[in-house]
């Protein structure tokens, strides 16, 4: 039996002791992943245990139960939570209902009730994860699934420009509530079936087919909810499956998006047993141009091999902001250019081979061919520009010396033009890996400088740095920890410690003095915080040297 994930946050040690050792875990189908003292210790051992479940205090220093359920439902909205507390006060009851908190129960904790509540969260867990795996009610439901009108209607809106009329009247014809958003982001499915299990575990295996639906029905549950989207099939793309539009209006933000796909790719695979990664395209201020944000997305989803699959990935955390994109007309031109771009090498031979095969397949004038080549050379020259690459140092490499224009008589032999061609672009591959790790290695380290700058600040987030550094929280989390080996917060609060330690050798100020001055606007969590780390207070280690 798969055992469900629990975290325990009380800020007394011993009843966390206590629960742990009382409850017969396996028997209710859990295992205690972790505990933490309190809700800002809670939400950073969240973020790498991943819990099913999270049973909580609500009476707690420095965060409460309630303020942490609060940032649990806006980041991990799929997490059950679970509310004991020592006071019987209706105004807490009504606060963890509008929350959706699982159960709320009295201290002192009850073995055989909290034993029956488990029970009961694992039997609706259960009965979630079989519902979203039913293969007779995907069918049904795949039966009943949109119209063939209006899911064609919604590939046309995303491959190509409409016009706004069209648009609006074909959306309230069909139903579809988009209108009137401020701004609105296309989605690109990927969803990995190569390594699904052939175990018989889960009974979605015997019907591969079904899988994207019910990643689809998965993702119509969480997002419901929070925005105004649609979602539908799509199999025009190479690695695309399953497409989406989301509206974002006044009361939801982008960030938030990001952060709720990040969840959905984790219950899928937890679920499904199935990775899935989310293109994420820029948001575009009308719907009638909204096929500009799919393929972004679509982009966004080669950068797999870069950044990671499993996840989401922003455009914008992987393109160049400024940046502009040069699509040739052809298929061919459009594979090189992904190619060059993403690699590995054998994606590039084939790419080049398939210039070659299309020149060679041509039956035309040679000055079609010596046009067609000059434009291939173009747009591979366009490229290094947009990436910034030092051309001279790429051309020197090859057979022009630094300049790129004295290879123009060699690359108009057509049985040349493979020869220079593929060692260009696999020179130009590898300078766009070191480019985008130097420019990975700058970002962190401009985040770096900045925690240094305003670590005083007691209201540094995630958040505040991503507007400055122009990404998203969740890209940004993963970069920083690639870097760092540690999370941001963890950061922060060696940061902010080691700048106390150097106050407190080399002044005489007040402990509450330091606090503020590194960014603590509580002496005691302050004084927490620091004898967490050091073993001691600040009082002490200070009288210590």
């Amino acid at each position: 039996m798969n055992l469900y994930r629990i975290i325990l946050v009380d800020d007394e040690e011993e009843v966390r002791k206590s629960i742990i050792r009382k409850i017969d875990w396996e028997a209710v189908g859990f295992s205690v992943a972790g505990d933490a003292e309190n809700g800002e210790d809670a939400l950073e051992k969240i973020e790498v245990l991943e819990p099913d479940v999270v049973l909580t205090d609500i009476r707690m220093p420095y965060m409460d139960g309630l303020t942490l359920a609060e940032r649990l439902r806006q980041k991990y909205p799929s997490i059950k939570i679970v509310i004991f507390s020592g006071y019987d006060d209706f105004e807490y009851a009504k606060r963890a209902i509008k929350l959706n908190v699982a159960e709320y129960i009295l201290k002192p904790v009850n073995v055989e009730e909290l034993t029956a509540i488990l029970k009961r969260i694992r039997a609706n867990l259960d009965e979630e994860i079989e519902l979203k795996r039913n293969v007779d009610r995907l069918r049904e439901n795949y039966v009943k699934s949109l119209p063939i009108l209006k899911e064609q209607f919604l590939m046309d809106l995303i491959s190509r420009p409409m016009e706004e009329d069209l648009v609006d009247s074909r959306l309230e014809e069909y139903g579809i509530s988009l209108k009137g958003a401020k701004k609105w982001i296309a989605l690109a499915v990927d969803i990995e079936r190569e390594e699904v299990q052939e175990d018989g575990k889960l009974p979605l295996h015997e019907e591969k087919g079904l899988i994207p639906i019910s990643v689809m029905q998965i993702m119509e549950g969480n997002l419901k909810e929070y925005y105004r989207h649609v979602l539908f099939s799509f199999s025009r793309s190479e690695g695309t499956e399953i497409a989406g539009i989301v509206a974002i209006d006044a009361s939801n933000t982008q960030t938030w998006l990001i952060n709720i796909l990040g969840d959905i790719c984790k219950e899928i695979r937890k679920i499904l047993q199935v990775p899935v990664t989310v293109g994420i395209g820029h948001s575009s201020l009308t719907l009638k141009n909204i096929s500009v944000s799919f393929q972004s997305a679509v982009d966004a989803l080669g950068y797999k091999a870069i950044v990671g699959s499993g996840s989401t990935i922003y455009i914008n955390d992987v393109e160049p902001v400024s940046g502009g994109k040069l699509l040739f007309e052809g298929k061919d031109e459009s594979e090189l250019i992904m190619a060059i771009k993403f690699g590995p090498d054998e994606k590039i031979r084939e790419a080049v081979g398939q210039i070659m095969e299309r020149m060679n397949a041509a039956k035309v004038h040679f000055r079609q061919y010596q046009a067609y080549m000059l434009s291939v050379s173009n747009c591979v020259i366009q490229l290094i520009q947009q990436y910034d690459l030092d051309m001279g140092q790429i051309f020197e490499a090859g057979s022009g010396g630094g300049d790129p224009f004295a290879v123009i008589p060699q690359i108009l032999k057509k049985e040349n033009f493979s020869q220079w061609l593929l060692p260009l672009a696999i020179r130009i591959n590898r300078a766009m890996d070191e480019e985008r790790d130097h420019a990975a290695r700058q970002t962190m380290e401009r985040a770096r400088q900045y925690i240094m700058d305003n670590y005083q600040d007691p209201n540094l987030s995630v958040e505040q740095i991503c507007r400055y550094l122009h990404m998203s929280p969740a890209y940004f989390s993963t970069m920083f920890k690639k870097a760092t080996g540690q999370t941001y917060v963890a950061y922060l609060t060696d940061v902010r410690l080691n700048k106390a330690v150097e106050l407190l050798n080399k002044t005489d100020d007040k402990t509450y003095v330091i606090a503020s001055r590194v960014g603590y606007q509580e002496q005691n969590y302050f004084s927490y915080v620091f004898k967490k780390k050091f073993g001691v207070s600040p009082t002490k280690f200070r009288g210590s040297k």
